[in-house]
């Protein structure tokens, strides 16, 4: 089955009672036994849920994976992944990441005995010299949330199987439409499902997909001990996002390609941040590891000055000033002051985060109507 089917039919059944087409929401959290035990698969929703379990075989089958889990928001999934070490484990990560993740990283699993690394990744082979025997977890984002920083996730991978240490991708700004982590060596990958899975900006989620049945085992019982699961209502509409997935990703693609180029060209634009550029770092690497470039894009505007960017996002219109990203509707952000306000600003901008760096998050609206605005932002 090839992925834009998948999106529509991977890992679904019709529902058995009546054959409805798409899973009914069981809004329910407790289910009727026989006897002690004696149940027909569910038996309390924290555990199990059909609507979830829906969803969860969705993931599985777009990732190319066997497992699927699905968290109430992405920071519970990656909570979940954490919770696979104890005192003393040592985590490599990217440094230009999600801020939520850092924060998570730093201010909760750091205080538990758990030491980060936090380090560029543009080239694998930098990864080794901070591998030791205590190093149990390589976490790589690519593309990197904002500065679209590309990571060779097969050589990344390699490294990681010669020190038997696992390899966790956040997939979220790539979504498995244009790259598939699993395929290419990954052990685990990690989606704001909140994002492009959901597509609509109207559910907040997060999901695991794995391969390995006792890595599956560990994390549904972390999913299940530690409860962080979301809901029938939400499980429904990430499922119905899915089946958009193919078709919403080509026009954001599009989109941002356009948005890319014209931005590239304006007078009063310094850098632009595309994975599509050829002088973009190691654009051959996402040329090979990605089916196109996303609709993702990071700029600075000439003097780098904190009040024009801030003047930017306020005078957008069709783009919303406003957290997150990947719903239909195009978004732009400040990072140094929302996404990534967590990061020290010493630290942040050693990656690039500068106070004048805007994000934005390219929808699926006429491109037309999108570069008229931008047009009459920057002027």
């Amino acid at each position: 089955m090839k992925f834009n089917t998948k999106t529509i039919h991977g890992g679904q059944e019709h529902e058995v009672a009546y054959g409805a087409v798409m899973p009914p929401i069981y809004q329910t959290s407790t289910y009727a036994q026989t006897t002690p035990g004696g149940h027909k698969g569910y038996e309390y929703s924290r555990s199990q849920n059909p609507t979830r379990h829906a969803l969860e075989k969705a993931f599985a089958s777009i990732e190319n994976g066997d497992y699927g889990l699905a968290f109430g928001s992405g920071l519970a999934a990656i909570d979940a992944v954490m919770k696979l070490l104890k005192p003393g484990d040592e985590v490599i990560s990217t440094n230009d990441l999600y801020g939520g993740s850092y924060r998570l990283f730093t201010k909760i699993f750091e205080g538990f005995g758990i030491k980060f690394h936090f380090i560029g990744m543009q080239n694998a082979a930098n990864i080794e010299k901070y591998i030791n025997k205590n190093t149990k977890l390589i976490w790589v984002e690519t593309p990197t949330n904002p500065m679209m920083t590309i990571i060779d996730i097969k050589a990344t991978s390699v490294i990681a199987k010669k020190h038997n240490i696992l390899l966790a991708v956040d997939n979220t700004f790539a979504t498995p439409y244009l790259q598939q982590p699993l395929e290419l060596g990954a052990d685990l990958v990690m989606h704001s499902a909140t994002k492009y899975l959901g597509g609509h900006s109207d559910v907040v989620m997060g999901a695991l997909i794995v391969k390995d049945k006792s890595l599956a085992d560990k994390l549904y019982f972390i999913q299940n001990a530690s409860g962080a699961i979301c809901g029938p209502q939400d499980s429904f509409l990430v499922l119905r996002g899915i089946k958009t997935l193919h078709i919403r990703m080509q026009r954001h693609c599009e989109n941002g390609k356009a948005v890319a180029l014209f931005l590239k060209k304006h007078p009063k634009i310094e850098n632009v941040y595309w994975p599509g550029f050829e002088d973009h770092p190691n654009h051959d690497i996402a040329k090979s590891q990605m089916k196109d470039f996303g609709g993702m894009i990071s700029f600075t505007t000439k003097g780098n000055n904190y009040k024009d960017a801030i003047k930017i996002v306020e005078n957008l219109e069709i783009f919303t000033l406003a957290e997150s990203l990947g719903g239909v509707e195009s978004l732009s952000g400040h990072p140094a002051s929302m996404t990534h306000a967590s990061i020290p600003k010493e630290e942040r901008e050693k990656t690039g985060v500068v106070d004048s760096l805007i994000r934005l998050s390219v929808g699926i609206e006429d491109i037309d109507d999108l570069i008229t605005d931008l047009k009459q932002a920057l002027k």
